[in-house]
Parts: structure tokens; sequence; C-alpha cells
């Protein structure tokens, strides 16, 4: 009970912020959104989207390597892994700049927009910058200092928001001056994140580790094939849409396709707590039973928090795109809906598990095989129905199959019933509840109370649905409080 507290305790901090970056984020989206035109906003868009595509292949699975070497090793050596695996990203990052400034305008033409050119040369030195950043995560999760990554991702985020969106509000500039603000917020954050991951390591000397070049490549390097089939998975509906609808679809794709911020906030900071904890479970051979403590108490805390905002975002999913990004990317609630549906299969959290198991090599395969199959179905899709909706709703149903698919094999591998990785009744029952509640907030929004401004109506439905949900959880022997008692406790015993 205490090792799950504090994972929850590590988890909160992970998770708080997460809520930064995606609060910030979501803000400065809006923003942008707003005062650039369907166009140039698309293009701003097509330049994160083929960043982070290519992102996937140069980090090498780099990041990754923290959370599984660290806990292996003593932390004086850790400090030697940090150095070590830095360096190499800081290497990578050099070559992922080029490669963007030589090859834009392939890039473009690739995507039809010749405008794309100009942008991702202006973006190019921006890689060598972030790439040293990453791993934070995976370094702090392990030594239980998850602040610090709370602190960091407030302090960049917002620096961010500043650099990149107030140049663009007060000399009410084109996208880029969006980039000129990537590059600056680029630069502070390099040399933020160099500090940051020498916290853990403060008063210590040293000592060099055996570990070798050989062993962190055949860890990550299978992580990269799955990372780029995995992107791969995620990135054909972009592609697709991108190429064959233009811009403006692709503007309202991007704005309405997203996942529900929290959602990822809540299952991400999970995931980079676990991964430690599991790879020290497997490394010392221990019980499956505390295994499946653990992952229990992760996954029903995930889906207490998870499932009442899926349901209530679902209901409005209008309501949200339009206050977010204006009435003009209304249509985007439609895709907004689609990719909702993911939020009630994802919250099952299988990467930690096969990556501490060492199982890179299968887990890029599985990934391989269904990018493929992917690929070949949104292009099917495109020929016959020529309907950007169709490719998202096939990306929505590859994704819940690969969730599922990955729970059952990791049932097989650590020989454990599957119905323990997943309990479909606690699940069934919170999702019971939240659907009960937001039918009667709707008849009480709808008949007895209503408003005729959107902010106004949509914050007194939420009030009225979390009011209702925690007042009536006691009827479905449901504790909503049981997630935030840990910090409670802890702060009652200090």
């Amino acid at each position: 009970m205490k090792d799950n507290t504090n994972n929850t305790i590590q988890a909160i901090w992970v998770g708080i912020g997460s809520l930064s970056s995606f609060a910030l984020s979501i803000v400065s989206t809006a923003i942008l959104s707003r005062y650039f035109n369907k166009a140039e906003y698309g293009t701003y868009r097509q330049i994160l989207y083929v960043y982070n595509t290519l992102l996937v292949i140069f980090t090498a699975g780099l990041p990754h390597v923290f959370g599984y070497f660290l806990p292996r090793y003593p932390i004086e050596q850790g400090k030697h892994i940090v150095y070590k695996v830095s360096k190499m990203l800081f290497f990578f990052g050099i070559t992922f700049s080029a490669v963007l400034f030589i090859f834009s305008g392939l890039i473009a033409k690739l995507l039809r927009n010749p405008e794309l050119k100009i942008g991702l040369r202006y973006f190019s030195p921006i890689p060598m910058l972030l790439l040293p950043t990453l791993g934070l995560e995976g370094i702090f999760s392990t030594y239980q200092k998850t602040i610090y990554i709370a602190l960091y991702n407030a302090i960049t985020r917002i620096l961010m928001l500043i650099c990149i969106v107030l140049p663009v509000i007060l000399l009410k500039g084109t996208y880029l001056y969006a980039i000129y603000g990537w590059i600056v917020v680029s630069v502070l954050s390099f040399c933020i994140a160099y500090y940051f991951k020498s916290i853990p390591f403060k008063k210590l000397s040293l000592v060099k580790s055996n570990i070798t070049n050989k062993q962190i490549f055949a860890y990550s390097i299978p992580l990269v094939t799955a990372s780029l089939a995995g992107l791969a998975i995620k990135s054909a509906d972009q592609f697709y849409i991108s190429r064959f609808f233009g811009p403006e679809v692709f503007a309202e794709f991007a704005n309405g396709f997203i996942e529900l911020p929290f959602v990822s906030m809540i299952t991400g900071a999970t995931s980079i707590v676990l991964m430690p904890v599991f790879s020290k479970f497997f490394h010392e051979k221990r019980n499956a039973s505390e295994l499946i403590s653990v992952w229990q108490n992760a996954l029903n805390k995930s889906a207490l928090m998870i499932y009442p905002l899926v349901v209530f975002f679902f209901v409005y999913a209008k309501e949200t795109i339009v206050l977010l990004y204006s009435e003009k990317y209304a249509i985007s609630s439609q895709y907004f809906q689609i990719n909702i549906i993911l939020n009630f299969f994802n919250i099952i959290i299988f990467a930690p598990l096969f990556l501490s198991l060492g199982k890179t090599k299968l887990y890029s395969k599985i990934h391989l095989c269904i990018a493929i199959s992917v690929w070949i179905v949104d292009y099917l899709l495109v020929i016959i129905f020529n309907n950007p909706m169709a490719i998202a709703i096939s990306s929505t149903a590859f994704s819940i199959f690969k969730t599922l698919l990955f729970l059952f094999l990791v049932s097989i591998i650590l020989k454990i019933k599957f119905s323990k990785f997943f309990p479909a009744h606690k699940l069934i029952v919170y999702l019971l509840h939240s659907s009960i509640v937001i039918i009667c907030v709707k008849l009480i929004c709808n008949y007895i109370f209503t408003f005729n401004y959107l902010l106004v109506n949509f914050i007194f439905s939420f009030t009225i649905f979390v009011t209702l949900l925690l007042f009536s959880s006691p009827i479905f022997k449901i504790n909503y409080f049981n997630i935030i008692e840990p910090i409670l406790g802890k702060s009652k015993k200090s």
C-alpha cells in the first residue's frame, strides 16, 4: 500500500506538469487559430507534424533508456549514464536540424504546400536545441523527484506561450513570427534542462558505469522501429487528409482530432512513474501478485478520473471546440467525438510492461504490422469514400485494436489471466454512473436552466456534472476522493 501511495504521489506531480503543458498548449493553439487564416494555420500545424514525425527517428529511442537502465545502476553511475545519453541526443539533434533544412523542399512537395519549404528552413535550428532536453521524465521518476518534472514543464511552457504567441498578437505577424519565438524558447529550454538534469546528482562524484553504446542501442533501436510504426499509425490520417483534402480541411482535422488533454496527462504520468517501478520489479524477479496490485491500483485510479471527463466532453464536444477555436471550427467537433472514444480504452498503459520486460523486438514487430495495415486501409478509404471522417474513424478503430492486442499478449507472456489486467466490471460501473449523470445534466440545462452565453452554459453544465457525480457516487459504491487521499494523507503526516 505504501508503494502504491508513493507511486500515486509521484504520478500526480508528473500529471501536474503535463497539465501545465496541455493547458498552455491549448491556449496557444486557440489564440493562433484565431489570428491566422486557415491556410496559414494549416501550414504552421504541418510544420509541427513534420517535426513530430521525424522526432521519433532522430531521438533513436534514447529518452526511454533512462527509465529502463537507471533503476538497475547505482545513482553515482546513473550520473554517467545521463551524461552519456545526453551527448548522443545532442549529436542526433544536429543531424535532425541539417535534414530539416536540406530536405525542406522535398517535404513541401510531398505535402503539396510550397510555403512549407520556407517554414521548415526557419524552423530547422530548433531540433538541435530541443533533443538534449528530452528524458527528464525518466530521470526524475527513477529517483522519485517528479516535482521537478512539474516545475520544468510549467517554466518552459510559460516561456513558450510568451515567446510564440505574444509576437503574433503584438506585431500581428505571420506564422514565421511564431517560429522565431520557438527558436528563442528552445535556447532557454536547453539551458534550463541542462541544469535540471544535474539536480539528482548534486554533490555526487561521477562514477563510470560499465554500460556500453551497444547495450544502449540494443535496447533503444527496436524502440525506434516501434515508435516509427506507432507514429505511422497516428500520422497516416494526418498525411492522407493533408495530401488529399488541403490545408483548410487539415486545419479542421488538426483542431478536432485530439485526445482529451486530461487523458494523456493522466496516462502519460502513470506510464512515466510505472516504467522504473516495473523495470526494477523484473530485474529483482519479484512475485507477480505485487505487479498485479500496482497495475490494478493504477488502472482503477486512472479510470476514476478519466471516464467521467470523457463522457462529459463527448456530449459537450461542439461547445468545447467552439470555445477553444471559435465557430469557424465547429465542424472539428465531429473529429473530436470520433477520437474521444479511444479514451475509454487507452487508460490501459501496456508500454511500461513491454519495455521493462525488454520485449522491445516483439513490441516493434506488432507496431510495424499494424502500421502497414493502417496505411493500406486508409488509402482504400480515400479511394472509396473520399471523406476525411472515414479516415478518422479508421484511425480510432485501429488504436483501440492495438491496445487490446497488446494487453492480451502481456497476459500470455506473464501467464496472468486477461481479466486481471482488464477489470471490465469496474470500468462498466464507472461508465454507467457517468452516463446517467450526464443525462441528468442535459435535462437540467435544456429544460430548467438555460443561458444565452456559451461559456456560462458550459461552466454551469460542468459544475452540475461534477456535483451530481460526487453526490451520487455512494449509490454506485464509487469513491472519487480515493484519488486525492494519498496527498491528503501525506500532508497530515507532515
